[in-house]
C-alpha cells in the first residue's frame, strides 16, 4: 500500500459512543489533499444461535461543506423528538425491567367481545 493511502486511512481525532448492542464511532480523517472530513460508523453486534457473533457496520461520510446543514437538521430532528416524546425511553427493548400490563387489555377485550360461555349445542345428525 502506498504511503498516501496509509495517511488517508489515519484517524486524526476519534470518539466512541457505546449504546447497548450498538457502538458509534466518530472519526476525523484526512483526504489525499490533506483536508479533513468526518466518518460516523454504526456497528451493531449480532449473536448467532451457536454463540458466535458478527458485526454489521454502516458508515456515513460527512464533508466540511455539509457540516452546517447537517448540524442544523440533526438539531431540528432531535429537538422535535424530545419536544414531542420527552427524554424518557419508552421502547420495551430498552427497558430491562419493563412489564407489559395485560389487565387493561383483557378488560377492553371482554367489553368488546361477547362471552363465549353461552352457546347452543348442535348435533349435526339432527340436521
Amino acid at each position: 500500500m502506498r504511503e498516501n493511502d496509509m495517511l488517508e486511512k489515519e484517524e486524526i481525532f476519534s470518539k466512541v459512543l457505546r449504546a447497548g448492542r450498538r457502538t458509534y464511532f466518530f472519526d476525523v480523517r484526512s483526504t489525499k489533499a490533506d483536508d479533513y472530513y468526518i466518518t460516523i460508523t454504526e456497528s451493531k453486534k449480532f449473536t448467532e444461535e451457536d454463540g458466535s457473533f458478527h458485526f454489521k457496520k454502516h458508515k456515513i461520510y460527512l464533508y466540511k461543506e455539509d457540516f452546517a446543514a447537517f448540524a442544523e437538521i440533526l438539531n431540528d430532528m432531535t429537538s422535535y423528538v424530545l419536544n414531542h416524546k420527552g427524554e424518557e425511553v419508552i421502547s420495551e427493548r430498552h427497558q430491562k425491567d419493563f412489564k407489559k400490563e395485560y389487565a387493561t387489555e383483557k378488560i377492553m377485550a371482554d367489553e368488546i367481545l361477547p362471552q363465549t360461555s353461552s352457546f347452543t349445542d348442535i348435533d349435526f345428525d339432527d340436521i
